[in-house]
């Protein structure tokens, strides 16, 4: 195998970013010269925990990110740089609570019982201003602005950098379209296993920030940045295989052309997920894109009831073909190992356990939820979502019980700050009380 001075040198590399998320989905990076990257990528390129977001303190000592050749992207915009990512490590062991190593944790299980997830996900963002104040193309105002062609073809130098990019890389794209919101964009990618998918999540988020800022904007994923719009969701395309190479969850004879095994992949998503809304909805600021009031546009695209449907996108799950489901919980803070991560538990779970997701619901969930019984509510906030993921006995057996305490003592911390600071509206409404 090449050494890494070696890759420099045939492919015009001056700089590796050696990069690793943590577990608020924050990509971290040390940018090391090639000269220096067979000595780094030895001993791993050496970060102090406590500085990220790892349940860590001072005195631990330094993780290391021992690199993977294999997550090597050079960047399509700067390609003298190359990104690459791989495991931590820290005084000889392995980082259980990095976000990348439980996704393989919990991929390495469902491969133990002769499954593989495959996923693809559908990163929504706004392009704004570099203030953040305002969406950046101010003649983008249609009511219904869902695939306007002229706002998407105001922004075309961004779009067709970012999408030119994909295809050099091999991602297969598909389309890119103007979303629901004014100033919102979705680029869609060809599906692969849920870790390189997850790769591909974290180094598309950087992309797409970079190259905004390059044209003189600013993307975000933030899940609801204005209150008038819809959010962002990142919904994700979910399909498990056999070692066969069989997608296990089409059935011809199945209903919608799907599996037993799919219904019980998705009772077990149904039976956690007031739990799993604390990784698909990790922020204080998600909640505002669940269970929100109607947008401008007329509808929040987001559940608010944990129920599924066919081609309908009103539920938490839709069934658009007979090959997968979309999960539409998730939202653009979503940490993308940690997201997969916990997908694939919970469905497993229900795999396991043969959970029944109960009757296919055929209705407008918007307007027509009183008809859908007894279905759980998803959490109001992010405090009731940590409460429910403490009692997941599902997540804490598939994370490891102590990495669930660390994500929810993080977490908590974060929802106390947000609970301690006073808003205007509360002055406004609170003063002459």
């Amino acid at each position: 195998m090449a050494t890494w001075g070696e890759i420099a040198r045939e492919r015009n590399i001056r700089y590796f970013l050696v990069s690793f998320v943590d577990l608020f989905g924050t990509t971290r990076a040390k940018m090391v010269p090639a000269s220096a990257m067979d000595d780094v990528a030895r001993a791993g390129a050496g970060f102090a925990g406590f500085a990220a977001w790892f349940d860590m303190t001072p005195a631990d000592p330094d993780v290391l990110v021992v690199p993977e050749v294999d997550t090597l992207i050079q960047l399509p915009w700067k390609p003298e740089v190359a990104w690459v990512t791989g495991d931590l490590s820290m005084a000889g062991k392995p980082v259980a609570q990095n976000p990348r190593q439980i996704l393989k944790r919990v991929a390495a299980s469902a491969d133990a019982e002769g499954y593989e997830l495959r996923t693809g996900v559908e990163c929504e963002y706004f392009l704004i201003a570099p203030d953040g104040s305002a969406i950046s193309d101010p003649a983008d105002q249609q009511a219904k602005p869902c695939y306007d062609q002229q706002a998407l073809m105001r922004r075309y130098d961004v779009v067709a950098e970012i999408c030119d990019a994909m295809v050099a890389l091999g991602w297969r794209p598909y389309q890119n379209d103007h979303e629901d919101a004014n100033g919102q964009f979705e680029m869609n990618w060809q599906y692969d296993t849920a870790l390189r998918t997850a790769d591909r999540h974290v180094f598309f988020k950087y992309m797409v920030k970079s190259i905004a800022e390059k044209h003189g904007l600013r993307a975000t994923f933030m899940p609801k940045p204005f209150a008038g719009l819809t959010g962002n969701g990142c919904h994700v395309h979910a399909s498990l295989w056999n070692k066969a190479g069989d997608n296990v969850f089409v059935d011809a004879a199945g209903e919608l052309g799907l599996s037993k095994t799919a219904y019980h992949f998705i009772g077990g998503v149904m039976h956690s997920a007031p739990a799993l809304s604390a990784i698909a909805n990790p922020t204080v600021n998600s909640y505002k894109r669940l269970n929100a009031p109607v947008t401008a546009s007329g509808a929040t695209w987001s559940p608010n009831t944990v129920t599924y449907a066919g081609n309908n996108r009103t539920h938490m799950i839709r069934i658009p073909d007979a090959d997968r489901f979309e999960l539409r919980l998730p939202d653009g803070a979503a940490n993308p190992y940690l997201l997969p991560a916990a997908l694939l538990a919970v469905g497993l779970d229900g795999v396991r356990n043969a959970r029944d997701p109960g009757k296919r619901l055929d209705i407008n969930m918007y307007t027509e939820r009183h008809k859908a019984g007894a279905a759980k509510t998803l959490p109001l906030n992010l405090l009731d979502a940590l409460r429910a993921l403490e009692k997941s006995a599902v997540l804490k057996e598939a994370f490891g019980a102590p990495i669930i305490a660390s994500y929810i003592a993080l977490k908590t911390a974060e929802w106390n700050d947000y609970a301690r600071h006073l808003t205007e509206w509360e002055r406004r409404t609170t003063l002459d009380c």
